[in-house]
């Protein structure tokens, strides 16, 4: 990854908006969370740890099998696959103070034999070749310059056989869209520092996978699933967000601003289950 996009990416994570957002609302978790028929949307961490067991159950991985968390945040995702799953996690972040909270975190919880965190882009990793049995991100890869590239490091990282799972939005194509919600894509991923997302338009990501060298490659579209949280989302930033919006500064509230947009032009996207594998 760039540093110019390293750079815009801590800028997003280091808001107020996203700091304090994040640790209120969702105890740190960063991802959306899998919701069943008769849920309650407001259970967000019921959702997130479902969500979370999805992806255990993806990377169908033996206990005590290598996996690299790329874009671990604070580590809950990390923690709950060592906690419940028997898993050894490493968890990597471009934030620094993601990275520190992530390691008390997981010293408070007596998972340290099990769990490590380092501060590095998955565009550049700092591992030997085919040092994992499973690499998974959670709505992280949109942040890319160069998805290719961080494809490319996933791969070299994995060991023959190991799997690649990827929790991913993806989106119709702008010729496909009405232009307002276009334009609205376009705003939110370049405020919250998204450039892959605007090319992820749908099919291209498991074709990226494909041509990085991965085989068995599926995808399984789930956003019905994810979207009970968004609705819950957009009740309670529509009106900060209206009100930034009239003032000319929804650019400041760019979660708000996510979570009011997505719902409204929640028929022009995706959220997607990638799985893969290496020879």
């Amino acid at each position: 990854m760039p540093q110019d996009n390293v750079d815009d990416v801590i800028r997003y994570y280091h808001t107020t908006e996203s700091r304090v957002g994040y640790d209120l609302f969702l105890r740190g978790g960063k991802h959306f969370g899998l919701y069943r028929p008769g849920d309650s949307p407001w259970n967000w961490q019921a959702a997130m740890l479902r969500m979370e067991d999805k992806l255990a159950q993806e990377l169908a991985l033996p206990k005590g099998a290598h996996v690299l968390d790329a874009g671990c945040g604070v580590g809950e995702v990390t923690d709950h696959l060592a906690r419940d799953f028997d898993l050894n996690v490493t968890g990597i972040d471009v934030l620094d103070f993601n990275i520190a909270q992530a390691r008390k975190r997981a010293a408070r919880l007596g998972l340290d034999k099990q769990v490590s965190f380092r501060q590095m882009s998955y565009a550049q990793l700092d591992f030997p070749d085919e040092s994992f049995d499973g690499v998974y991100t959670m709505e992280t890869l949109v942040h890319a310059t160069d998805a290719e590239a961080v494809l490319e490091q996933f791969h070299r990282v994995l060991k023959s056989g190991g799997r690649l799972v990827l929790f991913e939005y993806s989106r119709t194509p702008e010729s496909q869209m009405p232009k307002r919600a276009a334009d609205a894509f376009r705003e939110v991923n370049e405020v919250a520092a998204m450039p892959s997302f605007q090319r992820f338009d749908h099919g291209v990501l498991e074709q990226l996978v494909e041509k990085s060298g991965f085989t068995a490659v599926t995808v399984e579209d789930i956003t019905a699933q994810m979207l009970p949280m968004l609705r819950c989302f957009e009740l309670i930033a529509r009106l900060p967000y209206t009100i930034a919006h009239r003032l000319h500064k929804q650019d400041r509230l760019i979660n708000a601003m996510s979570a009011v947009e997505f719902w409204r032009y929640r028929d022009y996207f995706r959220y997607n289950v990638y799985t893969a594998k290496k020879r």
